[in-house]
């Protein structure tokens, strides 16, 4: 997957050149999960992986989209785009023009031409990465300069996020749309989704003999079957028990009084692995800045007990990567992104990497499941145009 391979795609479906190719990052989370729809805080960094999209205007309001992943030619009038349609990978594509305009800015028809480097099913948001890359190639495209500037960026996520909970219907937050858009490489991006700010992070864990491995489970991983609005809808309910516009308005140290307050334990479950969660976040944050990576470690395994017992987001497959690294030496892991599969992430020392690898293939193996995909990662940069 690269810059060159979604032009010759571009190519052979539409014989023509496109104007440019596009890319965007993956991510993963280290810390701060479902906390960005509750108006907390999360730490996300974007991955080396990228999806590509190689682009063309168009004078018409027709949208031509294909994929090196998917099968054939998508075509779908801009004016026609909405909630639910078109439906399956050209929603992440579509969506982008559509709400685009719907924002009020002039874009028109496209063709379009993606090839997607981001592992699909992973819970490395790949999803985002689609969305992100055709953004960035829109908005250069219309001289909308969007890209200039963090504002323009941050702007660029919110229209993806939109063509994402709207066209897709999924229902995500915005931390994948803003690791895209405006992580940097080296540094882990520490977002407030209350007021939207950022700040970035030092996170070069190879300055510090450490490496962040992903453990792809391969457990599919997905978003739309109802269990992630499940948990959004019980985190919003407990906030309207609670009489407070969000979770991030419950402190951590009056927050045994608050649980007492809710009329279930479903409820108080979930709010409390959200206002744990949140405060684990700017301890984790604090701890990189003071290079305190065994407190990162220990703060990743609470983070893992949080969403399994409470948030109920954890399968088999995710446990046994966590428990696996962590017997083996890591200094801590924990699953990341959404939930129920996808992929767990650990912090090693990076000469244990091979070995962690190994135990967590082998503990797999013992339990009959598929082979993991396992690999190392750095911070890396956001969208950006390649050609």
């Amino acid at each position: 997957m690269s810059a060159a391979s979604a032009a010759e795609l571009f190519r052979g479906t539409f014989g023509a050149e496109p104007c440019g190719v596009w890319s965007a990052p993956g991510r993963v989370n280290l810390i701060g999960e479902h906390t960005d729809y509750n108006s907390g805080l999360c730490l996300p960094i974007a991955l080396p992986q990228r999806t590509f999209a190689a682009l063309r205007r168009r004078d018409d309001d027709l949208l031509r989209i294909v994929s090196a992943q998917g099968d054939g030619v998508v075509e779908v009038e801009l004016g026609d785009v909405g909630a639910g349609h078109p439906t399956g990978w050209a929603a992440y594509v579509a969506g982008v023009p559509w709400s685009l305009r719907t924002a009020g800015y002039a874009v028109g028809g496209l063709d379009v031409a993606v090839d997607g480097g981001v592992p699909l099913g992973a819970g490395l948001s790949s999803s985002a990465a689609l969305e992100c890359a055709v953004a960035a190639g829109v908005s250069d495209l219309h001289d909308l300069a969007l890209l200039a500037t963090s504002s323009g960026r941050s702007a660029l996520a919110a229209v993806c996020v939109e063509a994402e909970n709207t066209v897709a219907q999924a229902p995500t937050g915005g931390m994948d749309q803003s690791a895209a858009l405006l992580a940097e490489a080296g540094r882990a991006l520490l977002l407030d989704c209350r007021d939207h700010s950022t700040e970035q992070v030092p996170f070069d864990l190879a300055a510090h003999g450490l490496a962040l491995l992903v453990m792809d489970t391969r457990a599919e991983h997905a978003l739309v079957d109802g269990q992630y609005a499940e948990r959004r809808e019980s985190c919003e309910q407990a906030a309207r028990e609670l009489d407070v516009t969000s979770l991030r308005e419950v402190s951590v140290d009056d927050l045994s009084e608050r649980l007492a307050q809710l009329s279930s334990d479903l409820l108080r479950r979930r709010a409390r692995h959200i206002v744990t969660e949140i405060e684990r976040v700017r301890e984790t944050v604090e701890a990189l800045r003071h290079n305190d990576f065994p407190t990162v470690g220990r703060l990743f395994v609470a983070s893992h007990a949080s969403m399994r017992d409470d948030f109920e987001i954890s399968v088999a497959e995710l446990d046994t990567a966590v428990e696996a690294a962590v017997a083996t030496g890591a200094l801590g892991a924990r699953m990341t992104g959404g939930g129920f599969g996808g992929s767990a992430i650990a912090l090693v020392r990076a000469d244990a990497a091979e070995a962690t690898i190994a135990a967590v293939e082998s503990a797999f193996a013992d339990r009959g499941f598929r082979a993991p995909d396992c690999f190392v990662v750095t911070a890396s940069g956001s969208a950006t145009r390649d050609a």
